[in-house]
């Protein structure tokens, strides 16, 4: 049985392995307080949670558009 490395001989991710990690890390949700429209850029379909909400209903969001009018810190909607 062999092994894949998952970085080169400089230290650098490999590109399978800097794939794969990009999709595991989309499934994390970013935190912060109030909302990121305006405010954080992310990959569409990206998760975060408000950590200041109060009410039900109002700290999920997710990057539903990549960008609007190239701008990609916009985009998010309340879900």
């Amino acid at each position: 049985m062999s092994a894949n490395p998952i970085v080169d001989g400089n230290g650098v991710m490999v590109s399978w392995f800097r794939s794969q990690w990009s999709e595991l890390l989309r499934l994390i949700p970013l935190k912060g307080s109030g909302t990121p429209e305006g405010a954080l850029e992310a990959l569409q379909y990206r998760e975060y949670i408000d950590t200041s909400a109060t009410l039900p209903g109002t700290i999920k969001y997710i990057k539903q558009l990549p960008d609007i009018a190239g701008d990609k810190t916009k985009g998010w909607v309340l879900i």
